[in-house]
């Protein structure tokens, strides 16, 4: 039985500004309509699995559950209350397993262009895994690249090899070297391995890891499609990687090679890459335009952007940050992201416009006593029964209709029809509707941060 195990952690930083901490790029439409998570998993109904499971934090987890429900997919969802790397995520799925599947194991953020290839190649390593050997796949590289791992093949195995060495990201020059050698695979963090086997050989090698994740497990909590793993246990868990963990010291470890117009989008340059482009080599995304521009990258999310006269340059509009890079700098956006936690602004972890279970809020305007928001409320969905020890707030339906607590009153409200909540009254919002209901919120008082919420009731399991 072939078990699909999604790795949806991670902040995707260096694709910020449209990366961010609390929305990272595998819950992001960057290549094509679908988010990253999404093209991942419809690219798994080329293969016969039996179940599906995403590994995300807790933060996300409402973005997991609703981008399922987005193109019908059912799968269960392993919270993890810390990040502690893939080799411990991964043994939290395959101590969950209860039927030895193989898991074939998967970055929510990748592209892969020849789903076809990609689908025949998981097949063809099946034997390999049920033989007990612990498969990776590596990608047949394309180009001198310095920005991925590299894998040296050994001996011929079957379809795969068994792999001489594991290497780092090498400079330009070794690089070169691999790629006229024929002997190197681009390092895909992709594999493929029955459940037995890899705790196996991680207990083998760090059994450290193996306790606290079985002290994980050993009393879970399910809710819904969640499933919480013992909080305190995992947080001593030790964090290390698959590949340094397992993959390096097993003598069970074979590389298939796949040639499948793969992509781990790390940066902007290799959005570009994979990007379909104009006549002058540019990638453009939103209402932009050009003249005299060659070989950039341009997306803007929310206004017109005119570009003139630039060659080789990465530019991304969002609502609240301006982006503009070389393409051969698009690495140094980690420099950016570390001075604005450095200076305290909240650009590296959340955009101006935040999702919630229940919908979304833009901030429109703000001031020292004053803050504007744009409320979107999905049908059927309810934001939690609250209260502010700080502010108020009055609600405008501009698209709609509000089924508003207020105190003791509960009542509905129409487009162009307003209600004011008054500092310390318990209130909550609903959408009864089919469509969305969107309403304009002005909060004004003496402190304005979203920490000012004490909830009372909540339908998503928030405190």
């Amino acid at each position: 039985m072939l078990k699909a195990v999604i790795m949806a952690g991670g902040s995707g930083t260096r694709l910020w500004p449209l990366s961010r901490a609390s929305h990272p790029k595998q819950f992001l439409g960057l290549h094509g309509e679908d988010t990253m998570l999404q093209a991942t998993i419809k690219r798994l109904d080329g293969l016969d699995l039996h179940s599906l499971v995403v590994i995300c934090n807790e933060e996300h987890r409402f973005f997991v559950a609703e981008q399922l429900r987005e193109i019908d997919r059912l799968g269960s969802i392993i919270l993890e209350p810390v990040g502690r790397n893939t080799a411990p995520a991964i043994a939290l799925a395959a101590l969950l397993d209860d039927d030895d599947s193989l898991m074939l194991i998967l970055a929510a953020d990748h592209v892969i262009q020849n789903e076809k290839e990609f689908s025949k190649r998981v097949r063809d390593a099946v034997a390999l895994a049920e033989s007990d050997k612990l498969v990776t796949f590596g990608v047949v590289p394309s180009e001198a690249h310095t920005g991925y791992g590299y894998i040296k093949k050994g001996v011929a195995r079957n379809i795969g090899f068994d792999i001489e060495q594991f290497i780092e990201k090498p400079s330009i020059e070794v690089a070169n070297e691999y790629l006229s050698s024929g002997e190197y695979l681009w390092n895909s963090g992709m594999f493929l391995f029955k459940a037995s086997r890899y705790m196996e050989e991680l207990n083998k090698y760090s059994p450290d890891i193996v306790k606290a994740c079985k002290l994980a497990v050993k009393d879970v909590e399910k809710d819904h499609d969640f499933i919480r793993v013992n909080a305190s246990e995992f947080e001593i868990c030790p964090s290390d990687s698959i590949d340094y963990a397992v993959m390096e010291n097993t003598t069970d470890a074979v590389v298939v090679p796949m040639d499948v117009g793969w992509s781990d989008i790390g940066s902007w340059s290799s959005l570009w890459d994979v990007s379909n482009k104009d006549a002058n080599g540019n990638a453009v995304y939103g209402d932009v335009i050009l003249h005299d521009t060659n070989n950039s990258y341009l997306r803007s999310s929310d206004k017109l952007v005119s570009v003139i006269g630039v060659d080789d340059l990465v530019i991304v509009s969002t609502k609240d940050v301006l982006m503009v890079s070389h393409k051969d700098k698009v690495q140094d956006v980690k420099v950016i992201t570390e001075l604005l936690k450095g200076s305290d602004r909240d650009e590296w972890r959340i955009h101006r416009e935040v999702y919630r279970p229940w919908g979304k809020y833009d901030s429109i305007d703000s001031g020292d006593r004053y803050q504007v928001k744009r409320i979107t409320v999905k049908p059927g969905a309810k934001l939690s029964l609250q209260m502010h020890h700080h502010r108020a707030e009055h609600w405008v339906v501009v698209s709609g209709t509000a089924n508003v607590t207020k105190g003791k009153e509960t009542f509905l409200l129409s487009v162009n029809e307003s209600t004011y909540i008054p500092v310390g009254t318990l209130h909550s919002l609903e959408n009864p509707g089919k469509f969305d209901l969107e309403i304009i919120e002005v909060q004004s008082g003496e402190y304005l941060g979203e920490d000012d919420i004490v909830r009372f009731e909540d339908s998503y399991g928030r405190c």
